[in-house]
C-alpha cells in the first residue's frame, strides 16, 4: 500500500485544507434526504481526517471510513470514535450492505496509474452490489481539464504552523497529474520538512457517465455539493440504484 498522506501532510491537509469537506457536508446531506436516505450505514472512501464522517454522526447516520492513510485514520477516529475507520484501498475493501457510498475529495483519482477506466467499472459493480435499492453513490473525480489548468503550476500556501509547496506536472496523453508536495510543520522552535508524489489520474466525464449507466445507475452530473461548489478541473456525480 503506497504510503500517501504521512503525519505531516495529513496533519496539513486536516488543518488547512478540511474546509472543502466541511462546506460539502450540508449540501451532500441534503442529496441524501431527497433520495429518502434518513439513516443507515454511509462507506466513505477516501475518509481523510473525518470531517465528512463526523457531520454523517451527528445527523444519525452510522459511518465505516476507508483510507490508506494510517495518519489520517488516527486524525478521524480521534474526531469521530462513534464511526468505524479501515486501513485499506478503496479498491480492496469489502463493501458491506449500505444505504449510501460516498468519495468526496477526488478520492476516485486516486488509483493505479494503469487501467483507470478498468478499476473504477469494477468499483462501481462492487458498489452497486452493496447499495439497497433506491442507495446513492456520490463522488466527484478529477477530470482531463485540470491537467492543462495545472500543468507546470506552483503554488504556495501557509498557515500558523506549516507551509506547503506543490509543483504540478500533467501528462495529457496518459491523462495523468503529478504532485511533488513539499511540507514544513513547526515543530517547538524548528520546521520538519517532509516530501511526497501525489498521481492522480484525470477522467473523462461522458465516460464516467456511461460507465454507470452501464452498472445500472441512474446518473448526474454535480457541479458542486450545495452551496459548496467544485473546483476547477473536478466533476462530481449523483448515482441511484433503482428501485425494483
Amino acid at each position: 500500500m503506497k504510503a500517501l498522506y504521512r503525519e505531516d501532510l495529513a496533519y496539513i491537509h486536516d488543518v488547512g485544507f478540511g474546509d472543502f469537506a466541511a462546506g460539502a457536508a450540508p449540501g451532500i446531506l441534503r442529496l441524501l434526504r431527497r433520495c429518502g436516505i434518513w439513516a443507515g450505514l454511509v462507506v466513505d472512501l477516501g475518509s481523510g481526517s473525518g470531517i465528512w464522517a463526523k457531520a454523517l454522526v451527528r445527523s444519525g447516520y452510522k459511518v465505516l471510513g476507508v483510507d490508506t492513510s494510517a495518519a489520517m485514520i488516527r486524525l478521524a477516529r480521534r474526531r469521530v470514535p462513534e464511526a468505524r475507520f479501515v486501513r485499506r484501498s478503496l479498491h480492496a475493501v469489502a463493501l458491506p450492505p449500505c444505504a449510501a457510498v460516498t468519495a468526496i475529495g477526488e478520492s476516485l483519482s486516486y488509483v493505479a496509474a494503469t487501467g483507470a477506466e478498468a478499476g473504477l467499472n469494477t468499483l462501481f459493480r462492487r458498489a452497486w452490489t452493496a447499495l439497497r435499492p433506491g442507495g446513492a453513490f456520490i463522488f466527484d473525480v478529477a477530470e482531463s481539464s485540470l491537467a492543462l489548468a495545472e500543468h507546470g503550476a506552483r503554488t504556495f500556501v501557509e498557515g500558523e504552523d506549516w507551509a506547503v509547496l506543490v509543483e504540478k506536472q500533467a501528462d495529457a496523453s496518459r491523462r495523468l497529474l503529478k504532485r511533488r508536495i513539499v511540507g514544513f510543520r513547526r515543530l517547538g522552535s524548528q520546521y520538519r520538512r517532509s516530501e511526497e508524489l501525489h498521481q492522480l489520474c484525470l477522467y473523462d466525464r461522458a465516460e464516467i457517465m456511461s460507465l454507470l449507466e452501464s452498472t445500472g445507475f441512474r446518473a448526474r452530473l454535480l457541479g458542486g455539493y450545495g452551496k459548496q461548489k467544485m473546483p476547477p478541473g473536478r466533476i462530481g456525480f449523483i448515482a441511484v440504484k433503482e428501485r425494483q
